[in-house]
């Protein structure tokens, strides 16, 4: 029987590829409805191909115009949209959006129950205990399609967890690994969007280059593997093949490997328990690529990261102003507004302006969330 899936983000990277799967294997999966921001265009071109219920855009404008053109589809907008999309009659809800925006979709999709395949690392930085909290109550499971938490998930699957002692997250550096702090000072926007092994929407590309991306994974791997940040570790992969690992009691290590293909993790959130073909994926060819390189990460040089792990320990509402700070600072950064080193140096100033609160409820969490991203804007003034 087809799966219905509800895609939100559906017009960025991973909304994309994760059309790729959906078109690739028509008769397993229906994608029964989808929020597409402000890309109308794409949003149209999705909607004559998939034929969905329900779609949301971003503007009551856009969302006007598609209403008019496709009369057999629901069409809702905003926020209130994206909730309305979230919580529509499917099996799985991907959440593909990037930023924040994301959480409230998810937590009203837990309460039905719902398979969550969780691409948007936002929600569980900012609220990962609302989230976890809330799965277990309403029996709602909850599936990561990163490929780093993918991998973990994977490599622990059939073990028993009590017995894994150490989590390695892979990171291949971003566009700028072998650059030193000094080189930093003056990149533009176009060399940070260069990311030498992954193709990424904008915000993550930055995130990658700054190495926020691997920090706010590092935060998530504690969310969704509970497991402390002493026992969490990051390692310099450059070729992005072994995509992360699991260390044993026993010094056994599992990893997961394969070729720097997003579909992979998407697909097998989708498919979990079970796996489908990729008939035109590359496949693996180790002998091929002969070497694989490691190195220790240098968190002076990575300071970013040094703060999402200061984030994560401190706990509370330290990892939503990470998060926010991190959101508003790579928008100003895009917008050429600030310089590269500056997101990082904004991220700290508004970590160390915070006094965190424990165990923040959900309208705790989008308060401090507004709160750091109107600082960070009046840091530059």
């Amino acid at each position: 029987m087809s799966k219905k899936i509800i895609l939100l983000g559906a017009t960025g990277s991973i909304g994309v590829q994760t059309a790729d799967i959906i078109r690739e294997h028509p008769e397993q999966f229906t994608l029964t409805g989808f929020s597409a921001g402000r890309n109308i265009e794409l949003a149209k071109e999705f909607i004559k191909e998939f034929k969905p219920e329900i779609v949301c855009m971003q503007s009551e404008q856009d969302a006007g115009t598609l209403r008019g053109e496709f009369p057999q589809t629901a069409f809702v907008s905003g926020n209130e949209g994206l909730i309305e999309t979230a919580v529509y009659d499917a099996d799985v809800l991907v959440n593909a959006v990037t930023g924040s925006v994301g959480l409230e979709p998810t937590l009203e999709a837990i309460k039905l129950g719902r398979t969550i395949a969780i691409a948007n690392k936002e929600t569980l930085v900012t609220a990962g205990h609302l989230v976890m909290e809330s799965a277990k109550r309403y029996g709602a499971a909850i599936l990561p399609v990163d490929s780093e938490h993918s991998a973990l998930f994977q490599s622990l699957n059939g073990e028993k967890i009590e017995q894994a002692t150490k989590l390695i997250l892979t990171a291949s550096g971003g566009s700028f690994r072998d650059s030193t702090r000094a080189d930093l000072k003056n990149v533009t926007v176009e060399e940070a969007l260069n990311h030498p092994n992954w193709s990424m929407g904008a915000k993550i590309t930055i995130d990658s280059a700054t190495m926020v991306n691997k920090g706010l994974e590092v935060i998530e791997a504690n969310v969704l593997f509970n497991f402390g940040y002493d026992d969490i570790e990051v390692l310099l992969h450059r070729e992005s093949i072994i995509h992360s690992m699991v260390e044993f009691r026993d010094t056994s290590v599992m990893a997961q490997l394969g070729t720097p293909d997003m579909r992979v993790p998407i697909q097998y959130a989708l498919t979990y328990p079970d796996r489908l073909e990729r008939p035109n994926a590359k496949r693996l060819n180790l002998a091929e690529i002969g070497k694989l390189h490691f190195q220790p990460m240098d968190y002076e040089r990575f300071h970013a990261l040094q703060l999402a792990f200061d984030a994560g320990r401190t706990g509370g509402t330290m990892t939503t102003v990470l998060n926010a700070a991190n959101e508003q600072a790579v928008a100003m950064f895009l917008k050429k507004e600030i310089k590269f080193l500056q997101i990082e140096e904004l991220i700290e100033r508004a970590m160390m302006a915070h006094n965190p609160i424990a165990s923040p409820d959900l309208e705790t969490i989008l308060q401090v969330d507004s709160e750091t991203r109107k600082a960070v804007q009046n840091m530059l003034k």
